[in-house]
């Protein structure tokens, strides 16, 4: 996809690995000799991606130095989420309005281990409007839980859907085409200044999306490796799956 750009988020504090996350970002802690953001930038470069709008804010010149060092050859684009304090990723993603414009869009989260594979799945789906589902494993309160219909049409995608009825959990790689792209930033833009519902996740502004006619599709990534990494003991996990 030509009009492809990719959009990374790596705005936020991680209280939740404090103290890891005191004197580094997130994206920047180390895994088995590579970074999370390391990783996600060489995820998108087997696949062909190198044109990345990047929203950074906590700690950001250690991401700034990092990326002009390990990725050199990637045409990436930082922008300042100056809220990053007091707002959550929704608003970061509405700041990337402007570069986006006219571009198909692949959405990932900064704090996600995933095989490159699923760039490839979500990219080969057939689908213009696609997000990475992870099937198969209990949920509970925190997951970003995804229901489908009978065709794997997303439905509904929040917490607060009942495990019971749940496809599984969505793990933060979204495909959007660049139709739906603008309509998902026209809702972004409604949301954040006109409602000032700058403290909600983006998957709220997906919900009315998808309540407004996006079709968006669940991609099964199976058995291939992804989880995201909030606490500590995701931390240890991702390193004990890295060193497998």
């Amino acid at each position: 996809m030509r009009d492809l750009k990719a959009v990374i988020l790596a705005a936020g504090i991680a209280s939740r690995l404090r103290p890891l996350t005191d004197t580094t970002p997130k994206c920047l802690l180390d895994l088995g000799g590579a970074t999370l953001l390391e990783r996600t930038l060489q995820n998108l470069r087997v696949n062909g991606i190198n044109d990345v709008v990047m929203v950074t804010g906590y700690l950001e010149e250690q991401i700034h130095t990092f990326v002009q060092t390990h990725a050199p050859d990637m045409q990436i684009r930082f922008l300042t989420n100056p809220l990053h304090a007091s707002t959550n990723n929704i608003y970061s993603l509405w700041l990337t309005r402007t570069a986006v414009e006219r571009h198909s869009m692949l959405l990932l989260d900064s704090d996600i281990l995933f095989d490159p594979d699923i760039i490839r799945m979500c990219l080969d789906s057939g689908h213009a409007n696609c997000l990475a589902l992870k099937s198969g494993t209990r949920l509970g309160a925190e997951e970003i839980k995804v229901r489908t219909d009978a065709h794997g049409v997303v439905r509904e995608i929040s917490k607060e859907i009942d495990p019971a009825v749940a496809a599984g959990e969505s793990i933060g790689i979204e495909l959007f085409g660049h139709d739906d792209a603008a309509r998902l930033f026209a809702i972004l833009h409604q949301k954040i200044t006109v409602r000032k519902q700058v403290q909600q996740f983006y998957e709220a502004a997906f919900q009315e999306a998808i309540d407004t006619g996006t079709i968006l599709h669940a991609v099964d990534v199976g058995s291939r490796q992804c989880m995201e990494i909030d606490t500590r003991d995701d931390l240890q996990r991702a390193r004990e799956l890295v060193a497998g």
